[in-house]
């Protein structure tokens, strides 16, 4: 999983509430079992017309907008069924940040293990945040994880909290085959000694 230290990109607004996980990637999109390929079925449903060309309405197809690597979203984002699939497409996609003022909670996780942000903030400061996503080609936000803090385009930041495990996996990289190997050398010792005291196990 790659560190997650300081992203400074294009933030894209998307102010809806309850924002579920068939949404931010429908079921015709599940078959697949590779983290790779999905994020040509983000907001597939949103993002395409009938015909299966770009909706120009959606914010993702808008110039501005095309390479966003933070979305700013409404409350609960995340919520629905618990497919991992969905932080899958969105780090396919290249969103590495998700801000909003809740989450569903195995959405919420499932983004810390996948390479993923999600920084809950107020409303009060989404409401900034949104503003500062809605400036099309000037909607640039600086994420600092080691300091927990957003900057706007205008040079105001935001402090947002977050669990010191989580950072410190975020910060390192690590997922759970991750924490495993950080023990690896312990793991390398009991194996060898469980094999001398317990040899025909």
């Amino acid at each position: 999983m790659d560190k997650f230290t300081k992203l400074t990109g294009v933030a894209a607004p998307m102010p809806v509430v309850n924002i579920d996980t068939d949404m931010i990637i429908p079921k015709d999109y599940l078959k697949t079992i590779k983290r790779t390929g999905l994020g040509k079925g983000l907001f597939a449903e949103s993002r395409y017309l009938e015909d299966g060309s770009p909706n120009p309405d959606f914010v993702l197809n808008k110039p501005a907008y095309q390479n966003a690597q933070i979305l700013v979203a409404g409350d609960n984002f995340g919520c629905g069924s618990s497919r991992e699939h969905a932080p899958w497409a969105l780090l396919d996609f290249g969103i590495r940040c998700v801000i909003s003022t809740s989450f569903a909670d195995i959405f919420y996780n499932n983004c810390f293990k996948n390479g993923i942000l999600p920084i809950i903030v107020s409303p009060e400061n989404l409401e900034k945040l949104l503003d500062d996503a809605s400036r099309g080609s000037n909607a640039v936000l600086s994420v600092d994880l080691e300091n927990q803090q957003i900057s706007g385009p205008d040079g105001g930041t935001i402090s947002f909290e977050i669990d010191a495990f989580k950072r410190h996996c975020m910060l390192n990289g690590l997922d759970d085959i991750g924490l495993t190997l950080e023990h690896s050398s312990a793991i390398e010792t009991f194996e060898k000694t469980n094999a001398s005291v317990r040899p025909w196990a």
